[in-house]
């Protein structure tokens, strides 16, 4: 899919020759471009028009999470029809371990992750292992913070088309090993259960819910369902399932760590 900017604004002023030599300058390899402007002067405007123009995913680097939000806002709204992902530190509140020495007091490590930021942390994953082009990402500076292997994260991926032979075992197997968790029912995000010859899926990384359904070893149907209700919203005729866990690891892997560490 194309970046399409959606806006009922044009760019005035100095915005156009800006977006001109900005693109100019991407196009001919150059590594840094600077781009100045008081608050107000449509900087973002501008830029959105850089990235319409030249077509390549971006990735947007803000120091602080307030001003992430911010412009992650500003594209989400330029940019309906793309893939706009937000990425920031997951961790509502942080305190490392430390020692006071004049009181003699261990102070332990705590934290407390936001669910609602893993989901978004999520979404970027899966959006850059989906083979979409359009996409933009607007972290904060812990983007530059390492993670998992991606190559590891993208091999747990399930393709099912409607039509496929996938026998509805071997996707609860697969399931688990995503690290999803299998429940009796409800729709907390990261979770699946199953009735009869069907699968309902929970993903973390979007607000959607899916119902897989078999006849006999092979795929029948696909459904988008209300999260709440599992009353069907759409049919579909193919569906992509990502991790719920970006630290997902393959048994292999994870036999050769433990073997490993036992040595």
């Amino acid at each position: 899919m194309q970046f399409r900017l959606v806006s009922d604004m044009v760019p005035q002023g100095d915005q156009p020759q800006a977006i001109a030599e900005l693109v100019a300058g991407i196009r001919r390899g150059e590594r840094h471009q600077v781009l100045l402007g008081v608050t107000g002067s449509g900087k973002t405007f501008t830029i959105a028009h850089v990235i319409e123009q030249v077509q390549l995913p971006t990735l947007v680097l803000s120091h602080n999470k307030t001003l992430t939000w911010q412009l992650y806002s500003e594209f989400k709204n330029f940019f309906p029809h793309n893939l706009v992902c937000y990425w920031i530190s997951h961790y509502d509140y942080y305190q490392p371990e430390a020692y006071l020495p004049a009181t003699d007091t261990y102070i332990e490590k705590e934290l407390s992750i936001l669910k609602e930021i893993e989901r978004y942390r999520l979404e970027t994953l899966t959006a850059l292992i989906s083979g979409r082009r359009d996409v933009i990402v607007v972290a904060s500076v812990s983007a530059i913070y390492g993670l998992s292997d991606p190559a590891e994260f993208a091999q747990h991926v399930i393709r099912i088309k409607v039509g496929d032979r996938y026998p509805r075992q071997a996707i609860i197997h697969q399931l688990i090993q995503m690290l999803y968790r299998r429940t009796s029912e409800g729709s907390v995000p990261g979770t699946f259960w199953t009735r009869g010859d069907r699968i309902y899926l929970f993903p973390p990384y979007e607000q959607k819910a899916y119902r897989i359904g078999f006849y006999g070893p092979a795929v029948e149907s696909l459904e988008e369902i209300d999260t709440s209700t599992q009353q069907p919203v759409k049919r579909l005729s193919e569906l992509n399932i990502y991790s719920a866990d970006m630290f997902v690891i393959s048994p292999k892997k994870l036999q050769q760590a433990i073997a490993s560490i036992q040595v």
